[in-house]
């Protein structure tokens, strides 16, 4: 056991729980990186679809950028998955098909939808409780936006 073991296990440093603007960001980040990579425009979608929502308003760019670090943070600590746990449970039931779209969005963005892609909307989909006709309707009109 090394020392820094005897102090991250005194509690000192827990990691703070998400609130709403981390798990709808967290969400987006994972579906970003969900097949192992980040594509470019992947992440122009994402800088775009959190800079046109209502819930970041208000956020100031260091409270911001802070918010986007400690999120890769988990992401490089537990991958899409874990970062999609900790964030499900926070998103506000109001915004839960939004983020939905929003990841859905992001996966079609550089016009490849791989098999961890398909995999991981499919299980947001569920872990959203999103009906599967709907997600299918979402899914459609994207492919249809993203033709263009």
């Amino acid at each position: 056991m090394s020392i820094f073991d005897d102090v991250l296990q005194s509690g000192q440093f827990e990691e703070q729980p998400f609130g709403p603007h981390e798990a709808y960001a967290g969400i987006l980040l994972a579906s970003s990186a969900c097949d192992g990579h980040i594509a470019d425009e992947e992440v122009q979608g994402l800088v775009t679809i959190l800079g046109r929502t209502r819930l970041y308003q208000h956020v100031t760019p260091q409270r911001f950028g802070s918010m986007i670090d400690r999120l890769l943070g988990v992401l490089k600590r537990g991958g899409p998955e874990q970062l999609v746990q900790k964030s499900v449970p926070v998103v506000p039931t109001e915004l839960k098909e939004t983020v939905f779209i929003n990841a859905c969005d992001i996966v079609l963005a550089d016009g490849v939808v791989e098999n961890d892609e398909k995999e991981f909307i499919n299980d947001l989909m569920v872990k959203l409780e999103i009906p599967a006709d709907r997600a299918k309707q979402i899914i459609q009109v994207l492919v249809y936006k993203n033709q263009g």
